[in-house]
Formats: structure tokens, sequence, C-alpha cells
């Protein structure tokens, strides 16, 4: 069972925290079993924040058994780190552990040092303060979260909840990651990659994307293209890309690609299929266009993949 050690500062964001106590706490295994033992560690017995304390369940001592340790934001970047929870957390990395943080808990990641000669990411408001007093950082603002292996940084609020599935899914694959995203009633379609400015549309307006991301990951596996998407919205071409990118932070063919690539991570998991019949069934032209795009964006080939993460 992975164990996941949470942090709780004096003045943490309460959802940065709840976030991941609640996406890894919950989760099941393929076999049933707990995917995580999650445990929330407190720089003292109790850790006081807005209108209530928290008396954590552990001291910064169990970092040291942590494979994974979480970092959720704080309310006052400016305040001084106590030198206890940079000594932690640099522990934890010693000794091998995943280091992750939430939106202002970037700022907590940063003065450990851990962070320098990396790109990271944290909440755009404080992204250009996050760059001015540790220049060592290559700060991006524009993302939701960043994956440097080891490290992780993701943005503020709901960023933290599509990092902690993009860990699940490193850790047990597309399937398990799918049911996370469940339990928590959130898209596991939205990447790293994809910006924090966003306009989001209400669902129910004319001009939102809503109905057609939709019907775009139902019929996924079949050929589409911009002219056929876009008479669907029942726009020009041009209005349809620029109304994308604001909705969606990319492109309509790379977003389809990837709702591709997630089908076809989900077949390699859950069935016997061969590599060729996984790329007609998920909208790939042949076998070998599959393997370079599915390479791209997981990093491993098709059968490597399988091997990894095959269910039963």
């Amino acid at each position: 069972m992975h164990r996941v050690a949470i942090l709780a500062m004096h003045g943490f964001v309460p959802s940065d925290l709840a976030i991941p106590c609640d996406v890894f706490g919950r989760l099941q295994a393929p076999d049933g079993a707990p995917a995580y033992r999650v445990t929330v560690c407190g720089e003292a017995e109790e850790v006081r924040t807005g209108a209530f304390a928290l008396r954590a369940a552990s001291g910064l001592d169990r970092f040291d058994e942590a494979e994974t340790v979480i970092i959720p934001g704080i309310e006052d970047p400016s305040r001084p780190i106590p030198p206890t929870v940079l000594a932690a957390i640099r522990s934890a990395w010693a000794k091998g552990a995943r280091v992750a943080s939430i939106c202002s808990g970037a700022f907590v990641l940063a003065a450990t040092g851990l962070l320098d000669g990396r790109r990271a990411t944290t909440h755009w408001i404080g992204a250009a303060e996050l760059a001015r007093r540790f220049p060592a950082i290559t700060v991006d603002p524009g993302v939701l979260f960043v994956d440097e292996g080891r490290i992780v940084t993701s943005a503020g609020a709901s960023a933290g909840l599509d990092m902690c599935l993009h860990l699940i899914r490193r850790d047990h694959g597309q399937a398990v990651a799918a049911q996370a995203a469940r339990l928590a009633v959130a898209p596991l379609d939205r990447e790293g990659g994809q910006a924090q400015y966003i306009r989001h549309e209400p669902p129910g307006s004319a001009a939102s994307l809503a109905p057609l991301l939709d019907w775009m990951r139902e019929n996924a596996h079949r050929p589409l293209d911009v002219e056929t998407l876009a008479a669907r919205a029942g726009v020009s071409r041009r209005s349809f890309a620029r109304r994308f990118r604001e909705q969606t932070g990319t492109t309509p063919l790379q977003w389809l690609l990837r709702m591709r690539v997630l089908l076809a991570q989900a077949l390699l998991e859950t069935t016997p299929n061969s590599i060729d019949d996984i790329a007609m069934a998920t909208g790939f032209e042949a076998a070998v266009t599959f393997r370079a795009r599915f390479r791209r964006f997981v990093g491993v080939s098709p059968s490597a993949y399988r091997r990894r993460f095959r269910a039963g």
C-alpha cells in the first residue's frame, strides 16, 4: 500500500489539504484493497487555520515513512517556513519520497531548495512572486501542474485535484484513475499543460462547447476532423478553433488525440485485445501511428504500459 503523508502547517488552505485526503484516502486498487494509506502530519499537535483548528493524527516524523509527501497551500506565503518543516521535507526526499505541492504550497517546497534548477508552477496570482523570491526556479504560471518526476507542483484549487488524479494514473493506471475521478465527480481529461486562464462558459449557454466535448468523448474512435466538429457546433471553422482554445486551452485535434490515448490506456489495462485492434478501436489510422502517439503522450510504448498496468 502506497503511503501518503500530507503536511498541515499553521495557516494551511483547508481545501488544498482536504482534496488529497479525499482522493487518495478512499481509492481502491483493482484487487479491492486500499490503494493508499493517508496520514496528516502537523507541524504542531494542533494546527490553526482560518476559523478552526485541526488536531493532526501524526507529527512530521512520519514523513520518513512516506512514499509521497503532499504540501497543501498556505494562506500567507510570506510567512517564514519553520526549519523543522523544511528538514522533514528534505529528509523524506533523501529517503526516496515523491514530493508534490498544491497552489501556494510551492513556496514551502521552494524554500527547501528542491525546486532549484527545475520547472514549477503555482496559482497564477502568486507566480510572479515565486519567480522573484526563487530565481533558480523556472516558474510556468500558465499550466495546471508540472511533473518533474519525483517533484510535482500544481496550481490552485481544482488543479490540485488534477494533479492527484495524474499521480494516481502514474501509480495505478488509467482505469483506477478513472474510478478516482468518478468518485470525485471530476473530469479526467485535463492534462498538466492546459492553461490556468481558460474562460469557461456556463454549460447551458449557447457559447458552451460542453455538449460537443461529451459527444467527442463518446465518438473519439471515429474519424473526426475540424470541419465536422465545427459544423456540429454550428459555427465557422475559424470561430470554432478560437472558441475551443478559449474553453479547453488546446486545439480540437490535440484534445481528441488525448481522448483517444486515454481510451487506449483503459483498453490496454482491461482487455486482452491486440495492439493493432486497440489502435483501430481508438480511431488511429494505423498501429504504427498509434504506437508513436501513445509513446509521446504516455512516455512508454503500449506494450510496456500493458505489462505494468494490466489488471489481473
